[in-house]
């Protein structure tokens, strides 16, 4: 009778106990409640390559010689100070004066070439012979090598001077090394060079090197590829920018493609977007 009394009560803690499962380690501990999913991670997009962009600085500054003004190379040089500046069909001072007498003087030539006409017809003068054009050398005066050629600035700081020799004075200051030049004269230990904007001017041959390097060319905001393989399709490695100066590994001759090298990147670029190579040389 006393444990019929005691099975509800029994049976009431049975109930009110809570629910208790077993670990992997055969120990009883609480089953935590179940916990919602987490989102699986989403797939990255694939990476764009990056873009390597030139200097911020200058890689050339213009020296202001002997106080003169500076100008741009190929700009025609200003009218002296001090000079006045008259409008295009304004006569000058004083020809007024002289207009009578030279109506006059017509007058009377007029009469002198009718005459000579009725007597006969006047041999036309022949004109002056024109000068020969100077041919560009081929060779090099002093090394025998071939010219044009192309070679690079051996440091960050090299003077272009109008003429060769230190008496000349300084024109142009070069400010990124390895910048491709193009040799285009000699003269004992100088060199006429031509730069990638067309600015020729001496440097002393210390301040060259053989190294072939090349700049990427192209309009402003535009973008170069340097791709994985000689291929059009191929992955591109990095964005250049034109201005960007690189270093040439090996153009095979009349190839389209050179390999390329532009700090840590490697890889390939098409020969036609880059200015220190010729059309189908070959640089090994």
């Amino acid at each position: 009778m006393q444990f019929r009394r005691l099975l509800p009560i029994l049976s009431a803690l049975v109930l009110a106990t809570p629910a208790f499962g077993q670990s992997s380690l055969g120990g009883a501990q609480n089953v935590p409640p179940p916990r919602q999913a987490a989102p699986a991670p989403a797939q990255r997009s694939e990476a764009r390559p990056p873009v390597v962009n030139p200097p911020a600085k200058p890689q050339a500054t213009q020296r202001n010689t002997q106080g003169q003004q500076q100008r741009p190379p190929g700009q025609q040089q200003q009218r002296q100070a001090g000079q006045p500046q008259r409008p295009a069909g304004q006569p000058q001072a004083g020809q007024g004066n002289r207009a009578a007498a030279g109506a006059a003087a017509g007058v009377a030539a007029g009469a002198a070439a009718g005459a000579a006409a009725t007597a006969g017809a006047a041999k036309p003068p022949e004109p002056a012979p024109t000068p020969p054009a100077e041919r560009a050398p081929t060779t090099g005066s002093v090394t025998g090598l071939p010219l044009p050629r192309f070679a690079a600035l051996r440091s960050d700081e090299v003077n272009m001077r109008s003429g060769p020799g230190t008496r000349f004075p300084i024109e142009w200051t070069y400010q990124r090394r390895e910048l491709p030049v193009e040799i285009v004269r000699e003269f004992e230990l100088w060199r006429r060079i031509r730069d990638p904007e067309g600015t020729e001017g001496w440097v002393h041959q210390s301040t060259l090197m053989g190294r072939r390097s090349f700049v990427v060319r192209g309009a402003p905001g535009s973008e170069v590829m340097l791709r994985r393989r000689a291929e059009d399709q191929a992955t591109p490695v990095a964005r250049l920018r034109p201005g960007v100066v690189g270093r040439l590994r090996a153009c095979e001759a009349n190839n389209p493609w050179c390999e390329a090298q532009i700090g840590e990147f490697r890889g390939y670029i098409k020969r036609a977007d880059i200015w220190g190579v010729g059309p189908n040389e070959e640089v090994k």
